[in-house]
C-alpha cells in the first residue's frame, strides 16, 4: 500500500556560517537588531518536508504519493521525482508564482536561523485526500500551508486512516482549540523534544493528555535518539544510529520519519520502527542537503546490525 505525504515542496538554500550566532547577536539590541552572517557555503537544494520524507520513503521501498504544489519554476522538481520514479499526479502547478523557497542558516553550534517563503503550497487543498485512488495504509500530515494541513488530517480522520500529525514549524499558526481537535484526528503525533514542548503550551495539554486524545506521541531527540510513548502507558526508548560524519543536521528529522513509517506499514513493532527511523537519520546527517544521501538495502541493513546489534529483513 501507499503512504500519502502531505506537506511542503519547497526549493531549499542551505548556508553554513563558520561561526556562532550567539558572536555576534547583542542581547540588549535585539530590538535594533541588524546582522550579517558571512557564510562559507551555499548550497540550492531540493527540501520541503513532503519532498524530504518522500525521498527516503521511496529508498526504503515504500510508495509514496505526495499532496503538495510547486510554482511556475517547479519542472525541475518534479522532473527529480519523475526520475525516482516517485509520483507527481497529485502535485498541483501552480503557473503564477514562485516555488516555496527556504532559506536556512546553520553556525558552527548547529543552531539554525530559517526564512520560508510559502509561495502556492495552499493550492494543495485542491486535492481531497478521497481524490486519491491507490489505496493508503498511513497519511503524514507533515507542515505546510495551515489550511492544507487541517484539510487533510481531517479527511484522513474521517475517511478512518491512520493519520500522523506533524506540526512542526507551522505550531505557532494553530491556536489551543485547532491544535486539541488536530491531536484526536490524528493517531501519530511526531516532533522534536522543544516542539513536543511548545505543542503542551499551545494545547494548553500535558503529554499524558495529549495521548488520552491521540494513540502514540513520538519525541525525537536528536543525538540521544527518541521515545516513543502509547495511549496504553507503553514508553519506548530508542537509542541512536551514529552516523559516520555530522555535516549537515538538516531534514534527519524527516529522514527519520521516513524510516519510522516505512517500517510501520511493513508492520514492525515501535521500537523497530524507531531505530530504522534513527538509521535513516543518520544518511541524512552524513550529507550537505536534505535529498543528497543514498543507501542500499544491503548498506542499511549492516548499519542497522552495527548500531542496535540486531538482524533486520528489510
Amino acid at each position: 500500500m501507499s503512504i500519502l505525504v502531505s506537506g511542503s515542496l519547497a526549493y531549499d538554500h542551505i548556508m553554513n556560517f563558520p561561526d556562532s550566532f550567539r558572536n555576534h547577536i547583542l542581547p540588549e539590541q535585539l530590538h535594533i537588531l541588524s546582522v550579517c552572517f558571512m557564510i562559507d557555503r551555499l548550497e540550492k537544494t531540493w527540501g520541503g518536508t513532503a519532498g524530504n520524507i518522500a525521498f527516503t520513503l521511496k529508498m526504503l521501498g515504500a510508495e509514496p504519493i505526495i499532496l503538495s504544489a510547486v510554482g511556475k519554476d517547479g519542472a525541475e522538481y518534479t522532473n527529480h521525482f519523475e526520475r525516482l520514479a516517485i509520483s507527481t499526479k497529485y502535485i498541483v502547478r501552480n503557473q503564477k508564482q514562485l516555488t516555496a523557497s527556504a532559506y536556512v542558516t546553520t553556525d558552527a553550534d548547529d543552531n539554525q536561523i530559517t526564512a520560508f517563503y510559502n509561495g502556492p503550497l495552499g493550492d494543495a487543498a485542491a486535492y481531497h485526500l478521497r481524490d486519491v485512488s491507490e489505496p493508503a495504509s498511513v497519511v503524514v500530515v507533515s507542515p505546510t500551508h495551515k489550511a492544507v494541513m487541517v484539510q487533510h488530517l481531517k479527511e484522513a480522520h474521517e475517511l478512518g486512516l491512520k493519520a500522523v500529525f506533524d506540526p512542526g514549524q507551522q505550531l505557532t499558526a494553530f491556536n489551543e482549540a485547532e491544535l486539541r481537535r488536530m491531536i484526536s484526528q490524528a493517531y501519530f503525533v511526531i516532533g522534536n523534544d522543544y516542539e513536543v514542548k511548545l505543542l503542551e503550551e499551545r494545547s494548553g495539554w500535558s503529554a499524558g493528555e495529549i495521548l488520552q486524545n491521540t494513540q502514540v506521541l513520538i519525541t525525537t531527540l536528536g543525538e540521544r535518539g527518541s521515545v516513543i510513548a502509547t495511549r496504553e502507558g507503553e514508553t519506548i526508548e530508542v537509542g541512536v544510529c551514529p552516523p559516520r560524519s555530522f555535516d549537515d543536521p538538516t531534514g534527519a528529522g524527516d529522514a527519520y520519519r521516513a524510516g519510522f513509517f516505512a517500517a510501520f506499514e511493513r508492520g514492525f513493532d515501535y521500537k523497530t520502527c524507531g531505530q530504522i527511523g534513527s538509521v535513516a537519520a543518520s544518511y541524512a546527517i552524513e550529507t550537505y542537503g536534505t535529498q543528497e544521501h543514498a543507501f542500499t538495502t544491503e548498506e542499511f541493513v549492516q548499519r542497522y546490525k552495527k548500531a542496535f546489534n540486531e538482524d533486520i529483513a528489510l
